[in-house]
This record gives C-alpha cells, structure tokens and sequence, in this order.
C-alpha cells in the first residue's frame, strides 16, 4: 500500500533552507546585467525558476540515490531524509526527481530562445550533472567531485549565464562576482560532507572528508570564505566599484561565528544548524554584495 501524501514531507525534500545557493547567482548575475541597462525581467525570473527546479531536483535525486546506496539511513545524524526515514516511496521520489528536472527544461527552452544552443548545452548540462551528482555509474559526490560540481555550476554557471541571457555577452566581471556563490554555496557541502563523514566512511561514500579527513574540510570552509571576502576589494580596485562595494563585510560578525563552529564543534549534530546558517549567510552576504554593485 503506497504511504499518504504529505505536503510537509516534500517540502523538506526540497530542502528550502539551502535553496539560497539557487537564489544568490541569479540575483548577482542579474544585478550586473542591470548596471549595464540590460536587465530583463522575464528572463531573470524564467532564469531563477530553472535553477530553483534544477537544484530540487538535483535534492530529489540526492534523496533516491543516496538511499539506493546504502548512504542514508534512518538513523543519519543530518536532516531527515523522505525516502530512507520511509516517508516517500524510493519510486515516488525517483519519478519526482526526473519530472521536476523535466520542467526545468521546458522553462529552460523559452532562455534558450533568447541566447540560442550555448544555452541549450549549459542548461543540458546542468540537469545531467544534477542527477550525476548522486546517480549514473560515476556518482561525482561519490567520488570526491562534489565540490567542483557545485563550484562551477551553482557559481560561474548560474552567475556568467543570468547575466549573458540579459546582455548578450560573456563579462570577465561576471566570472569574478561568480566566485562568491561558487564559493559559499560549496561551503553548504563542505558542512554537510563534515557532518555526515564518518557515516560517509562506512558506506563508501569518497567525499573530500573521506578522502582527505576533516581537518581538510575544515581549511576548505575557511579558504572559501576568505575567497568570498577577497571579491569586493577587486571590484573596488580593479573594477571601480563604489566603497559600497565593501557592505558584505557587514556579515563578517557571522562569518566569525561560522568559523568557530566549524574549527570547534563537538558533537556532528551541532553542524545541521551550522548548515542552515551557512546557507543564510550565503544569501545576505549576496545580497549585501548586490546592494553594494547597485549603489553609485
């Protein structure tokens, strides 16, 4: 007998609270459009609708393929997964995955209208990888490729192509701005790959932690925030940014406090709030960063 629907149970498979790493490029990408009297309204939220999609869909899949590997289970110290705790049907969720991917590409084909077969290749692209993360025969989570993916898609990708979409052309400025979403969003990982690394270790899971132990992890989260830090004094002095262009250093009180949790917590568990607050910090520190460009 299949289980009942429940709305809630799907909500938290799409996992809301991390989705700032679908938001930020978007925002950042259009914002640069906007300062040069290019931005398209219908595009960026067409734009912002397919990465939303892909990246529930992206978690959809996370969710089967993880429990299809033995690398979730009910008693995991992270946030509850549907289809392991046994709240969604392994089938459901897999149908769930394919299909939300699906309207992402259909949402996808009015951009591709408007910047042609590049467009087609990095959105199809996108949604392959998103199911190669934990699916295929080489799953890139599985395998310590994790990192890059998120990098390189949920930063440069979705930044350098929202803001393409809108003018027409490819910025080095772009790629720059880009860094700061490539950089924190794969900051989530690296605090879900250093909760969840001794359960990792059991099941075969190859992440960076696994393979490289916490201590990496833990200097792979600070290099990435100081990354983050390092974009707005470029932009001040390579690219001649306004001294509002320095507004994210306003969230440095947080990052402070996001390091010490990450160099000194005791107990795993503690890292799922640290996750949380990490995404957040992701979208206000964006955000601020977007303010910054938007101020003369």
């Amino acid at each position: 007998m299949g289980k009942s629907f429940s709305l809630n149970n799907w909500i938290q498979a799409a996992r809301p609270k991390t989705l700032t790493a679908a938001y930020t490029p978007v925002i950042i990408g259009a914002s640069l459009a906007y300062l040069q009297d290019s931005l398209n309204l219908l595009v960026c939220l067409i734009a912002l609708l397919c990465a939303t999609l892909i990246q529930i869909g992206t978690n959809f899949a996370n969710d089967y393929y993880d429990y299809k590997k033995g690398s979730d289970r009910a008693d995991r110290i992270g946030f509850k997964r549907m289809t392991a705790a046994g709240l969604i049907e392994p089938d459901t969720m897999k149908l769930a995955a394919y299909v939300t991917m699906f309207l992402a590409f259909l949402a996808g084909l009015y951009l591709v209208n408007v910047g042609g077969v590049i467009i087609l290749a990095i959105g199809t692209s996108s949604l392959i990888f998103g199911i190669m993360y934990t699916g295929g025969p080489f799953p890139l989570g599985y395998n310590g490729l994790g990192d890059i993916f998120v990098f390189v898609y949920f930063g440069i990708v979705a930044t350098m192509t929202t803001y393409y979409l809108n003018t027409l052309e490819w910025s080095s400025m772009s790629f720059w701005a880009s860094v700061i979403p490539g950089a924190l969003s794969t900051n989530i990982l690296v605090v879900n790959n250093l909760r969840d690394v001794a359960q990792d270790k059991l099941s075969g899971k190859k992440t960076l932690g696994v393979l490289l132990g916490e201590k990496a992890l833990q200097w792979e989260y600070t290099l990435l925030l100081a990354l983050a830090l390092a974009i707005p004094p470029h932009f001040f002095f390579r690219l001649d940014a306004s001294l509002c262009i320095f507004l994210p250093y306003l969230s440095v009180p947080l990052s402070l406090k996001l390091l010490a949790e990450i160099w000194s917590h005791q107990k795993k568990s503690t890292l799922n709030g640290t996750l949380e607050k990490t995404a957040a910090f992701m979208f206000v520190y964006g955000a601020l960063f977007t303010i910054g460009l938007l101020i003369p």
